[in-house]
């Protein structure tokens, strides 16, 4: 199977296309230092900029963060996995070439099965948008560039890409803070957990 592939290509410290629900994106195995620097250099992606961390789980979440808000679990049931990245303070677990000397880490959980399929084949990956820095991000498969696809050893395909940007809300702070606005909104999040109380 081609996830099957996916997840060899990742444990072996390669690169691989997959597509989320907003636009495709590169991947390497967070836990691989090398892999990941090679994906920095791939996308041209300045090496101050840290990386969000791809993850299947709550559980997953809860081992690379602290200090949660009591409502986590209520708003990853309501909203992942889907176009949601979350933000929260960084447990000692995350690798120092992922949050770059930040306190702070992103959570995405997208929702395409193949993908889903493929993170929880090594439970935490990396995965910024597979373009190379300063170009739009591939809403099609179409659209990867061939320096993208040259340096990766598998891309998978999937025609429900939507591309709309993801909805980045911070909860690091007294008051949840939308970062950017994107496929979700925040009347959403306030509706589905109301215990947030009220988002800046």
């Amino acid at each position: 199977m081609e996830t099957q592939a996916a997840i060899n290509v990742l444990k072996s410290g390669e690169l691989a296309i997959l597509p989320t629900e907003t636009v495709y994106g590169l991947f390497a195995d967070a836990t691989n230092e090398a892999a990941v620097k090679k994906l920095y250099a791939v996308k041209g992606r300045p090496t101050e900029k840290a990386l969000n961390m791809n993850v299947s789980s709550l559980e997953t979440i809860l081992k690379y963060s602290k200090n949660q808000p009591a409502y986590l679990e209520t708003l990853v049931k309501a909203f992942l996995p889907g176009p949601l990245t979350i933000i929260l303070e960084a447990s000692e677990n995350v690798p120092e070439w992922i949050h770059i000397g930040k306190s702070t880490v992103g959570f995405r959980m997208p929702s395409i099965p193949a993908t889903q399929e493929v993170i929880q084949g090594l439970s935490v990956l990396v995965g910024p948008s597979a373009n190379l820095t300063g170009e739009p991000s591939p809403r099609f498969f179409e659209d990867l560039s061939p320096e993208i696809l040259e340096n990766a050893s598998i891309a998978l395909k999937d025609d429900s890409v939507y591309g709309l940007d993801t909805t980045i809300i911070d909860l690091t702070g007294e008051k949840a803070k939308i970062l950017r606005q994107g496929a979700i909104k925040s009347s959403e999040i306030l509706d589905a957990v109301p215990e947030i109380g009220t988002i800046e």
